[in-house]
């Protein structure tokens, strides 16, 4: 199969779900291309952000260094974060690059474009928006939250995540990415401060509602406390849907293995969960189900397993 006849696979997410899927995903016979967050606006980030009006770098940056092939150490360098002690502490060393080429080049994009090319990514990576934007939520008893880093803090029950501005444009190759894909997944992660911000820039939805892909998302294993407190899988699902509009996620992914009842103990204390699969309620809504072993377990923290996830996703194309 030639460069030009590979399938176009486009991941849209951000958080740490999505550079887990990306980094198994790279290795495979397909055109990936990563669709990533802006809205993050805690630690380094928000420091950045705040300084310099850009839009968010962090996602941005676990996303590049998940898709680069370059040595170890260049990485570790990339992703390095000073420690307390001086005006650099908290920062990463990835964000203030970023932050530097977007000086340089004088346009986001533009910087990670070239940040891209040096480091060797293995795939395309668009920034959702090329614009400075804040994430909002409503929650169910009418408060307003603003700041991605704030509202899983408040611990109240999210009604509905929007964006300030909210007349923000997306990217114009992040449309195009969506209108050519030959398959899309929305990857997993904090659905309302990861996912979410994606799905909700104007005109995102609608490139998604007429897209000619499959649309496949990969739901999440755990909930997460403050955000998805007792959400089953058409929770999460649901949650998508009242952002995003029906008939948009035509399959879901999740985990059929039972997850080891010493590290449920560990999240319990995190007032986390596993998510339980209504299966019938996922069928109820007209979706695929693709059931699978997606974990790594040989990790103390519940994470998708890079190789498992991306053999399953590319068996999608194949059939």
């Amino acid at each position: 199969m030639t460069e030009q006849n590979l399938p176009r696979v486009v991941v849209i997410g951000g958080g740490t779900g999505m550079p887990v899927l990306l980094r198994g995903l790279k290795n495979l016979p397909i055109k990936l291309t990563a669709l990533v967050t802006v809205a993050d606006d805690g630690g380094s980030t928000g420091r950045i952000r705040n300084d310099m009006a850009i839009p968010a770098p962090g996602d941005i940056r676990n996303v590049i260094a998940a898709m680069s092939e370059v040595e170890p150490m260049l990485i570790q360098l990339f992703q390095h974060r000073f420690s307390d002690g001086n005006d650099l502490s908290g920062h990463s060393m990835g964000n203030l690059l970023l932050a530097a080429m977007t000086s340089i080049t004088g346009d986001f994009y533009t910087g990670i474009k070239e940040i891209s090319r040096v480091l060797n990514v293995k795939g395309k990576i668009y920034p959702i928006s090329n614009e400075n934007i804040s994430l909002c939520a409503e929650m169910v008893d009418g408060s307003i939250v603003k700041g991605e880093s704030n509202i899983p803090l408040v611990g109240k029950q999210i009604k509905r995540v929007f964006l300030d501005p909210e007349d923000v444009q997306p990217l114009p190759n992040a449309i195009k990415a969506i209108e050519t894909a030959d398959l899309i997944v929305i990857s997993p992660g904090s659905l309302f401060t990861s996912i979410m911000p994606n799905l909700i820039i104007p005109h995102i939805d609608e490139a998604l509602q007429k897209a000619k892909a499959k649309i496949v998302y990969v739901c999440n294993v755990m909930t997460q406390h403050g955000e998805t407190t007792g959400f089953s899988a058409s929770d999460h699902v649901q949650a998508i849907i009242n952002h995003v509009g029906n008939d948009v996620i035509n399959a879901v992914v999740v985990n059929s293995k039972a997850i080891d009842p010493k590290i449920r103990h560990v999240y319990a204390g995190e007032k986390a969960e596993p998510v339980v699969y209504d299966i019938e309620k996922l069928l109820d809504m007209g979706l695929e189900i693709i059931e699978g072993d997606i974990i790594d377990h040989s990790k103390s923290m519940i994470r998708h397993d890079t190789k498992k996830i991306a053999k399953l996703l590319y068996s999608l194309l194949q059939k």
